[in-house]
């Protein structure tokens, strides 16, 4: 086996999140919520050549299914990600993630003022994607832009751990 080749063996039935930007896979398992304290099995591949990216991430995680909710908030951090779902050892399902035109009950709002921060307001946040790349959202209520290096801070959920 050449010095330059990393071997990682496959998943029998699972997720692999590829195509990370370089640098934010740890990103992606702190908006899944993922520790490592859970038992999962967990492949994090860092800093790879990649003919797309230059250098991407790429993040396997044997026995998780990823929710709706939880492939949008990976969109969200790695807009050019693709997941790859494996069941017996073959990928059965692939598809790119999308940054959806808004952004509901994702994220939280960093401007500590706007009505979606006070409790007493029963107000959900929303954000319109105002851009692609780069990916930048604002806030459908009080116009604060967040930029796609910010939006890992404020998942909501998560952002508290941040603050």
């Amino acid at each position: 086996m050449s010095t330059s080749t990393l071997s990682v063996s496959k998943l029998r039935n699972g997720t692999v999140i590829d195509h990370i930007p370089a640098g934010r896979a740890l990103d992606v398992l702190r908006v899944l919520g993922i520790t490592g304290k859970e038992g999962l099995r967990i492949a994090i591949i860092m800093n790879v050549e990649s003919k797309k990216l230059g250098k991407k991430d790429i993040v396997k995680i044997e026995g998780k299914k990823l929710s709706r909710e939880e492939v949008s908030a990976i969109a969200l951090i790695a807009p050019t990600a693709t997941i790859n779902i494996i069941s017996e050892f073959n990928v059965v399902s692939k598809f790119r993630v999308e940054v959806p035109e808004i952004v509901e009950g994702i994220l939280l709002c960093p401007n500590p003022t706007c009505i979606t921060n006070k409790h007493q307001e029963p107000v959900v946040p929303r954000f319109r994607r105002i851009s692609k790349n780069p990916l930048i959202l604002q806030c459908d209520y009080c116009g604060t832009l967040l930029s796609e290096s910010d939006i890992a801070n404020y998942i909501r959920g998560r952002a508290h751990e941040t603050r």
